[in-house]
């Protein structure tokens, strides 16, 4: 088995839906256990939020949680999340960019930028910070 590295995000209440939006963006099979069913002591209205899910894509992983009242967290310190290809993947990451607007605070429209690379930001509905570089064609 190869090393990987995937983005792991975490919420207070909202990682089934948040993981759930990023399916219907990303496509992929998503799978998810709540503390109920991992045997994880948490107080009784939290039992059924997620302690742990995975989205498996064919351009990324996403792991995330939910946090339970009792540990500490912070909204919106996930960082940031990092979408690029080159000309080739353009159609593919427009439609992510697409897909993750829906409800989002666009920082940066999705434009040339002064580096000649199609660039765009924004924070998703869940507080997720988004990043979308699509390289330039070649000289």
């Amino acid at each position: 088995m190869a090393t990987t590295l995937n983005p792991y995000l975490n919420w207070r209440d909202s990682a089934r839906a948040a993981l759930e939006f990023y399916q219907s963006v990303f496509g992929g099979e998503l799978t998810a256990s709540t503390f109920k069913e991992a045997g994880m002591p948490v107080a009784p209205d939290e039992e059924n939020l997620i302690m742990h899910s995975q989205l498996v894509t064919p351009v990324l992983t996403l792991m995330g949680a939910d946090v339970p009242k009792h540990m500490p967290w912070t909204e919106n310190s996930n960082g940031s999340i990092s979408l690029s290809g080159g000309p080739e993947d353009e159609e593919q990451l427009r439609g992510f960019w697409i897909g993750l607007s829906d409800g989002a605070t666009v920082t940066a429209p999705l434009d040339k930028a002064p580096w000649g690379d199609t660039f765009g930001m924004l924070v998703d509905k869940f507080g997720v910070n988004w990043l979308v570089n699509i390289a330039g064609s070649p000289s």
